[in-house]
């Protein structure tokens, strides 16, 4: 999962490879453990009818070109097999990476708790959410593959998403990645980022990441530096004497043009910078990229900081009207307006999952504890937020999420909304849906595919939930 929690200590993770088993039964278990440190058609015109066996068809034949969830055989006998991996989902995760563009959410790597072991997720692996039908799908990747990792920073610019840093079986990591999501025939291909000019940042994770003017701005981290690279943006934690190599927090600032494919530092012109950090969580409104919380040493933050990203000057402590957010660590925090910021999760001071999503620290909406998730801007401005883990990673660790929770932050357009109530209510209207144009048409279909896969999943939750407790009450007496 990235970076010790204070330690960087001997254990190890590894990663899932085979694929010949069930998933259940694929993964391989991790060498050791280590501390860990805060550092979700093809007919134009197809019957109502048509909408599962169409659906289950181009499933299934993705998954022989080797992409999809899972093999189904077609049948009666084998429907309800069809419908769960039809409406599977990403493996549950943290530590991972997420971004949409355009019509998808995708999401990469991560680890999870197998038998209190941590392992890696697949670095070949990449699954998309549909953000209109509510499908998802993996895609197997090819090219120059980054390692397994976790703690990653993942950010997308023009159709390619970026991955920088990251912890792995070998350490810290300071490698650039990218692969282009706008592909035409389903391939993913990573490509690593080494023809660049100027000079990386030091190998660290838990780092974050401003997008601006085609550049990625990177902030903070947790990493290690040789003594020849000890400055005062590094917060030594560390060290290992006989190899000369510091462990510690950063809060230095590095961009990388992806015009140019240069490496440069800029010049801080002013203000106070934030202290050293990592676990924090960073986003852009107009000009000024925000970072809030974090964690250096054993303190967890709740300050509020902006650089200004054209003339490169630090806000200094901004002060917060009203109450303030509680100190926190492994959050994420979101833009929905041009003055609005939410933000969602995270590991209080006193080692608490935190539950609240809060907008412009004023408003608050309940879930389910969630830390070291991520949450993505959806096209409508949704919050989608996936993966995490809803225990203390520090001391307790469960297990770890795969659901995603869509918070609506404004009104649906009046499309969205009607095309929400007919995949609602699909049955009742099945007569009348089949008289609707082709386009439109499609645009339903998609939204009853949506519902579907939503009701699937709640009935799978409540079995679940029914099963545990029903194991529950057996022991108990």
């Amino acid at each position: 999962m990235g970076s010790p929690d204070p330690f960087p200590t001997a254990r190890s993770q590894t990663s899932l490879r085979s694929r010949a088993a069930p998933r259940s039964t694929s993964r391989a278990r991790a060498a050791g453990r280590r501390r860990r440190t805060d550092s979700a058609f093809h007919q134009s015109r197809p019957s109502l009818r048509s909408v599962r066996a169409w659906s289950s068809r181009d499933w299934r034949l993705g998954r022989r070109a080797g992409r999809g969830c899972g093999a189904a055989n077609g049948g009666p006998a084998t429907a309800r097999m069809a419908d769960s991996q039809l409406f599977c989902v990403a493996e549950e995760r943290s530590g991972h990476c997420a971004v949409v563009d355009g019509n998808f959410l995708y999401v990469w790597g991560g680890y999870v708790s197998i038998e209190d072991n941590e392992v890696y997720l697949p670095n070949d692996e990449i699954w998309t959410y549909d953000i209109d039908s509510g499908l998802w799908r993996m895609h197997l990747m090819e090219g120059e593959l980054p390692a397994s990792m976790s703690g990653s920073c993942g950010a997308c610019i023009n159709g390619k998403l970026y991955i920088f840093g990251g912890y792995d079986d070998k350490g810290y990591s300071n490698r650039l990645y990218f692969v282009n999501l706008r592909t035409r025939d389903g391939t993913y291909i990573w490509e690593k980022i080494t023809n660049f000019e100027g000079q990386p940042p030091t190998p660290r994770d838990k780092l974050s990441c401003w997008v601006y003017k085609d550049r990625l701005i990177y902030f903070g981290g947790y990493g290690c530096r040789r003594h020849s690279e000890l400055q005062d943006c590094f917060d030594v934690h560390d060290a290992s004497w006989e190899e000369q190599i510091f462990w510690g927090w950063h809060n230095d600032v590095h961009i990388f043009d992806t015009k140019t494919q240069t490496w440069f530092q800029p010049e801080i012109k002013g203000g106070v910078p934030p202290q050293p950090r990592a676990a924090h969580t960073c986003a852009v409104l107009g000009n000024k990229g925000y970072i809030f919380g974090g964690r250096v040493l054993q303190t967890r933050m709740n300050d509020l900081h902006y650089l200004n990203l054209d003339n490169w000057t630090w806000s200094g402590r901004i002060t917060i009207n009203g109450e303030s957010p509680k100190h926190r660590s492994w959050h994420t925090l979101t833009p929905i307006a041009d003055d609005k910021l939410f933000l969602c999760g995270g590991l209080s001071a006193d080692n608490i999952p935190l539950s609240k999503l809060i907008e412009c620290f004023t408003l608050f909406i309940i879930f389910n504890h969630r830390l070291w998730h991520t949450a993505c801007l959806g096209k409508e401005n949704e919050i989608m937020v996936f993966g995490g883990s809803k225990d203390d990673l520090l001391a307790l660790d469960t297990g770890h999420c795969n659901d995603l929770l869509i918070f609506q932050t404004q009104p649906y357009s009046l499309l969205r909304s009607c095309l929400d109530c007919i995949g609602k209510n699909s049955i009742m209207l099945e007569s009348q849906i089949s008289l609707l144009p082709p386009k439109l048409l499609q645009q339903v279909l998609k939204k009853i595919t949506f519902w579907a896969a939503a009701n699937h999943r709640e009935e799978q939750r409540v079995q679940k939930e029914e099963t545990e407790n029903k194991y529950q009450w057996i022991s108990s007496n």
